[in-house]
């Protein structure tokens, strides 16, 4: 029972699949990490994306500060899919969670 609480908190609070790759299950740990991975490089990638061109301007014109209306504005133009790739990660960390919840103890 001790391994399997370990094995969620791991899971929970530091990173999805580390329980699993705890309780021996080292396919789906990895599975789990490497998509969880592609997902947060996605997030960023959105970002970055919605925000080059704000940072372009501001280079060009050489200013030194971003006001934060103008991140914003940058950022709302991608929500939808910022809402599908957060939603993705959570469909994945849950996974990561009720698969350990639901696993039998070992005996």
């Amino acid at each position: 029972m001790k391994r399997k609480i370990t094995a969620l908190l791991l899971s929970a609070f530091l990173l999805p699949g580390l329980g699993q790759i705890y309780l021996g299950r080292k396919a789906l740990g990895g599975i789990i990490i490497v998509l969880i991975n592609l997902i947060l490089l996605m997030a960023l990638f959105v970002l970055m994306k919605a925000l080059s061109p704000v940072i372009a301007s501001k280079v060009a014109a050489g200013a030194i500060s971003i006001s934060p209306s103008e991140v914003i504005k940058a950022i709302e133009e991608v929500s939808g899919f910022g809402k599908a790739v957060l939603a993705a990660f959570f469909l994945v960390w849950t996974f990561s969670v009720v698969d350990i919840i639901r696993r039998r103890e070992e005996k």
